[in-house]
């Protein structure tokens, strides 16, 4: 059997479970950090990302979901970003009695926007950098990277960015995830549903998950796909979890 993977907790209060996806926690969640005088801040650090052991063979939003249940326990708060928010939101489905409220992030659930070409096009294209990693097509590799939040321009690839595509590579499909938001939404689990205004398809996603949920639905621009390091959404989110 697996290990379990690490959390690193900051701060005192009521719990804010953090989980990310692609980058790293302190990439993720860059502009939170006051929140510890108040929140006792607990950063999911994801199989593949130090001091987590690696995956036992590739990325799954299924495997996510079973190192994060056990963490519901407390009956956190549930903030999660990106791929992140695919095992988050099963897990949540799972036992949504033990989940306080959940703000979930620019998630990749683009079978709920299917007429939005824009949604569509972040799906085919994070598919192709997801299967083939930097075999992908240049241009639509460099297109997916922008919109994920990497530091792209017409030099070279940094070797950061390199490492985050050939970790991703092989990772299993955002497309194939269905959590059960039916179960979330009548256990009337408290949501928040958040995107950064950077890009036409993730904000209909956004707005349908939000139906979905029948929840709260906010834009902070202003850093790209790192929605957390955007001017108010710290604010933004306090409010909402100072609510429940």
């Amino acid at each position: 059997m697996a290990a379990g993977i690490s959390v690193l907790r900051n701060g005192a209060g009521p719990e804010v479970l953090l989980v990310h996806g692609g980058a790293s926690p302190a990439t993720t969640w860059r502009g939170l950090e006051h929140l510890a005088e108040r929140w006792e801040l607990a950063y999911v650090c994801r199989r593949g990302y130090p001091p987590s052991p690696d995956w036992e063979e590739r990325q799954d939003f299924e495997v996510d979901a079973a190192d994060i249940e056990p963490l519901l326990a407390a009956r956190p708060h549930l903030v999660a970003h990106s791929y992140g928010s695919l095992g988050s939101l099963i897990a949540a489905g799972r036992r949504p009695e033990l989940v306080r409220s959940v703000a979930i992030i620019e998630p990749p659930l683009t079978y709920l926007a299917p007429e939005d070409r824009g949604a569509q096009r972040i799906e085919a294209i994070g598919d192709e950098v997801l299967t083939l990693g930097m075999d992908a097509e240049p241009t639509r590799l460099r297109e997916f990277l922008a919109i994920a939040g990497s530091p792209v321009d017409e030099g070279p690839l940094s070797q950061q960015v390199v490492a985050g595509v050939r970790r991703a590579h092989g990772g299993r499909l955002p497309g194939e995830a269905r959590p059960d938001l039916d179960a979330i939404r009548v256990a009337g689990v408290p949501a928040l549903i958040v995107s950064g205004n950077h890009a036409p398809g993730i904000e209909a996603v956004c707005d349908a998950l939000a139906d979905r949920l029948e929840a709260g639905r906010v834009a902070c621009p202003g850093a790209g796909h790192f929605v957390a390091a955007a001017p108010g959404f710290s604010d933004q989110l306090e409010a909402f979890l100072r609510r429940f």
